[in-house]
C-alpha cells in the first residue's frame, strides 16, 4: 500500500512537472525581430485597401479568402494568405491591417500597416481603367502621414527609432505593364522601347527608396516581376498552344528584374547606413513552375478559379468558378498565385528555403545581422 501511494505521489509530481514547464514553454515569449512590417504595393500584397475604393479591382467576395484563417474574403487576391503573412509571423508580428481598414489611431499601426493597392502601378494612371486604386507615390505619403502621427503620439526619437528597425516591403510594378504598357495606353509602347520603359520605372522606384531613406526607413524589401507571361490570362490571350508562357512578356518582366536589381546595389552603396536588399520573385517562381511535381503541384498553367481557356479570360467572381483543391494549382486566378506558392516565395524572401532569391542577402540576415 505505501509503494502504491508513494507511485502515485511520483506520477502527481511528474504530471505537475511536465504541466508546469508547459505552461511556461507557452508563457514565455520571443520579442519580434523588428517592430514592425510596412507593406507598400499592388494586388500581390493588398491585405484589403481596395475594400474601401471604387473599383472592379476587388477581392471581397468568396471564393476569395475561403483557405484563409478565418475562410472568409479579406480583400487579399489570394484563396489564403498573401507573402506579407507569412514574412509577418517570421519576424514574430500579427497580420499586418490595411491602412483604410483601421481606425488610424497609432496603437493599432504600430507593429506595422499596409498601404498596397490592387491596380496600383509605378506610374499614376496604371489601373485607372479598373477604377481607383492608391498609386505608389500616394502610398508612400499614406506613410508620410502615419509617420508623422507617431512622432505626434510618441515624440521624435521614439518614432525614428521604431522606423529605422522597422522592414518595408514593396511590390510594385507588374501593373505598369498589364494595365499600361501591353494596353499601350497613350501610345507608349511606341515612344519607349521595353528597355527604356524599364529604366525609366527603375529610377522611379529609386527615387521612391530615397524619400523613404529621408523618413529614417533602413530597412527595405524590394520584389521584382513575377513571370506573368506564364499567368492564365496572357495564356489565353496570346492563345497558347500547351500552355507555353509568352516569352515576349516573360523577357520584359526579366530586364525589370536585372534593372531593379543593379539598381538597388548601386543604392545600398551609396546609403551605407540602409539594409536594402532585392528579390527576384521570377527566378523562384520559375523554380516552382519548372519544378512543380517536388513542390506537389500538378496544374501548373490553369488557373484554379476562372473562365475560358486555362481560366483566364475573366476573373473570379463566384465560388462555383472555382477548383475543390487549390493546393495542387500554382495559379488562384488569372494573374495571382495560390496560397502555398505565396509561402514558398516568402520562405525564399526570408532564408532562400527553397531557392535564392535575394541579393545581396535574406530578410533573415537583414533582421538579424547574420555575420559574413
Amino acid at each position: 500500500m505505501g509503494v502504491n501511494v508513494i507511485l502515485n505521489l511520483l506520477a502527481m509530481c511528474t504530471l505537475f512537472s511536465s504541466s508546469f514547464a508547459s505552461s511556461l514553454k507557452s508563457a514565455i515569449t520571443f520579442p519580434p525581430l523588428a517592430p514592425a512590417l510596412f507593406v507598400i504595393g499592388d494586388s500581390s500584397v493588398d491585405c484589403g485597401t481596395n475594400n474601401f475604393l471604387g473599383t472592379f479591382a476587388r477581392a471581397n467576395h468568396l471564393p476569395y479568402g475561403r483557405d484563409f484563417d478565418t475562410h472568409q474574403p479579406t480583400g487579399r487576391f489570394s484563396n489564403g494568405r498573401i507573402p506579407v503573412d507569412y514574412l509577418a509571423m517570421r519576424l514574430g508580428l500579427p497580420l499586418v491591417p490595411s491602412y483604410l481598414g483601421q481606425a488610424g489611431d497609432v496603437k493599432d499601426m504600430i507593429h506595422g500597416v499596409n498601404y498596397a493597392s490592387a491596380g496600383a502601378g509605378i506610374i499614376f494612371s496604371s489601373g485607372s481603367e479598373l477604377g481607383q486604386h492608391i498609386s505608389f507615390a500616394q502610398q508612400i505619403q499614406q506613410f508620410t502621414d502615419t509617420f508623422q502621427q507617431f512622432v505626434i503620439s510618441m515624440g521624435e526619437d521614439a518614432a525614428t527609432n521604431l522606423i529605422s528597425n522597422s522592414v518595408f516591403y514593396i511590390s510594385i510594378g507588374i501593373n505598369d505593364y498589364i494595365h499600361y504598357y501591353l494596353l499601350n495606353v497613350s501610345n507608349v509602347d511606341n515612344l519607349y522601347l521595353p528597355w527604356s520603359f524599364n529604366q525609366f520605372l527603375a529610377s522611379s522606384v529609386r527615387q521612391e527608396i530615397k524619400n523613404l531613406y529621408n523618413l529614417n526607413v533602413r530597412k527595405v524589401v524590394v520584389t521584382g516581376l513575377a513571370p506573368i507571361g506564364c499567368a492564365p490570362q496572357y495564356l489565353w490571350q496570346y492563345g497558347s498552344e500547351n500552355g507555353e508562357c509568352v516569352e515576349q512578356i516573360n523577357d520584359m518582366a526579366t530586364e525589370f528584374n536585372y534593372l531593379m536589381r543593379y539598381m538597388v546595389i548601386k543604392l545600398g552603396r551609396e546609403l551605407s547606413d540602409a539594409s536594402i536588399i532585392f528579390c527576384d520573385v521570377f527566378e523562384g517562381s520559375m523554380d516552382i513552375l519548372k519544378n512543380h511535381q517536388s513542390y506537389g503541384f500538378n496544374v501548373t498553367n490553369e488557373a484554379c478559379c476562372g473562365f475560358g481557356n486555362y481560366k483566364g479570360w475573366i476573373m473570379c467572381l463566384s465560388p462555383e468558378m472555382a477548383c475543390s483543391n487549390a493546393s495542387n494549382h500554382i495559379w488562384w486566378d488569372q494573374f495571382h498565385p495560390t496560397d502555398a506558392v505565396n509561402e514558398i516565395l516568402a520562405d525564399n524572401i526570408w532564408n532562400g528555403r527553397h531557392t535564392k532569391m535575394c541579393h545581396p542577402m535574406n530578410l533573415e540576415d537583414m533582421v538579424i545581422r547574420k555575420e559574413k
